[in-house]
């Protein structure tokens, strides 16, 4: 009997959940937990890590896991290695749902950075006002370049206060609208904009409003995976799986 383990957290997850229930295909979604108020969904939720790959052969074998889907972000680089070594291990089939990496276009003005130590190294010189729009998880790196005063958009309230000098913080959750990430970054008076590469329609609105204002774009492109099978729709996969 079919088995579908979603590795999830991305509204390309969402959507295929979505699919999944409709075509009655045996699934379970599995969420990392870094979303305090993760959205409702119309199959199983698991929450939490599997405690890495032995973790998750285990479960996958459990579970009695046909297929395992890879929808997490595109920054999620030790889930999405693990699901490689754990799928290579069990023989379970393994796809990825992904989405296209961001392109710069006309008009935009972006410096290109392999990782976060190479984004923060980048923010060297005079004080700034700075729209961090990477998420919590690596805030405290910046605290490295703390002249600048950084404005967080984040999903939920950090825990603990971000270890930055200066900072402003606003709770939101995408998808974004480019006049409303315009007027944000005109009311912050923002110099530059740091984004992850995660590519997607949900957040790009900030890409589009820095070119409208002419603002440069620090842009950290992802991480290496291991070779996997890819595709980038919630129909790719159910093809996958019935045929």
């Amino acid at each position: 009997m079919t088995h579908v383990l979603v590795l999830g957290g991305t509204t390309e997850a969402s959507a295929l959940c979505r699919a999944l229930a409709e075509a009655k295909i045996p699934a379970t979604l599995s969420y990392m937990g870094r979303v305090e108020r993760p959205k409702p969904q119309p199959i199983p939720v698991r929450i939490g890590g599997f405690g890495g790959v032995t973790g998750l052969i285990q479960y996958l074998h459990d579970r009695h896991i046909t297929h395992l889907v890879d929808a997490t972000h595109p920054f999620a680089a030790q889930m999405s290695t693990n699901a490689v070594a754990a799928a290579t291990e069990t023989g379970v089939p393994l796809l990825a749902l992904t989405r296209p990496a961001w392109q710069p276009g006309p008009g935009d003005c972006w410096q290109r950075v392999p990782d976060m130590a190479a984004a923060v190294a980048a923010l060297a010189g005079p004080a700034q006002n700075i729209m961090l729009a990477i998420g919590r998880m690596h805030l405290p790196e910046f605290a490295a370049q703390p002249q600048h005063h950084y404005l967080l958009r984040l999903v939920d309230a950090p825990a603990d206060t971000p270890p930055l000098p200066h900072h402003t913080t606003v709770i939101d959750r995408g998808p974004f609208d480019v006049n409303a990430d315009r007027a944000l970054m005109q009311t912050h008076k923002i110099d530059r904009v740091v984004s992850k590469n995660a590519g997607g329609t949900g957040s790009i609105s900030k890409l589009q409003a820095a070119r409208d204002l002419n603002l440069p774009v620090l842009m950290i492109d992802r991480p290496v995976l291991p070779p996997r099978l890819a595709v980038q729709t919630a129909d790719q996969v159910l093809d996958w799986i019935t045929g």
